[in-house]
């Protein structure tokens, strides 16, 4: 597998390399798209969203930003309207982060798999993912915080990348390794206390740690030696 291990004759093969990444504010810097979607959203609707203020809390299900600007009884309606214009609003201006396209590559480069694991509706994520031309090799949709442990479980994710304590949680439930960067609303200490196990300034330091860890994961334990 590109290195990761030296396979044993007779040994089952091992499972390949699985990284699971998050997506907003992770691979891709969505506040310029969703502030637009937001501000077009409070025009149609009458009501006020501060766009300022809900990009700078980004992780979380939609709803849960709408439960504050909506009564109960609209936040799924109104969730449905904002899914709906977020195509037309929100793709564009979106950028990847520095680093994303690189830190999947670096991972299929080893011959493993990235899953991009994610609470956003996963349509909207495949496009902005079209759009700026970042290939994992699976997405999923619709799953947030300890619910990630469900998809990384599935693809049997040994390492989860996100920007978020409720990323750090996801990995953690699933059992893999919890790598963090604190691009998105968490700083580097709140992620530690989370129970990160690695945090990285951003992902363009991943290809460099992923090698590393590679190397490591490929020595054989003392039963093999």
């Amino acid at each position: 597998m590109g290195g990761m291990s030296s396979h044993a004759p007779g040994l089952p093969e091992p499972a390949p390399l699985t990284v699971g990444f998050d997506l907003d504010m992770t691979l891709i810097d969505s506040r310029p798209g969703i502030h637009a979607t937001y501000r077009a959203l409070s025009a149609e609707t009458g009501v006020y969203v501060d766009a300022d203020l809900a990009v700078s809390r980004l992780g979380p299900p939609l709803e849960q930003e709408l439960s504050v600007w909506f009564p109960p009884e609209r936040v799924e309606a109104v969730g449905e309207r904002y899914r709906e214009m977020y195509p037309t609003f929100a793709i564009e201006p979106t950028l990847a982060t520095p680093g994303a396209r690189e830190a999947v590559e670096a991972v299929q480069a080893l011959g493993g798999r990235a899953v991009v694991v994610t609470a956003k509706h996963q349509p909207n994520a495949e496009l902005h993912l079209t759009h700026l031309g970042i290939t994992p090799d699976a997405v999923v949709g619709w799953l947030w915080a300890e619910r990630k442990a469900e998809a990384l479980r599935a693809h049997g994710a040994s390492v989860y990348v996100g920007d978020h304590t409720g990323d750090v949680r996801g990995a953690r439930a699933a059992g893999c390794l919890s790598v963090a960067v604190p691009t998105g609303p968490c700083g580097e200490e709140e992620l530690r206390a989370a129970g990160a196990d690695v945090v990285l300034k951003d992902l363009t330091a991943f290809p460099a740690w992923l090698d590393s860890f590679a190397r490591e994961s490929a020595r054989p334990g003392p039963a093999q030696r």
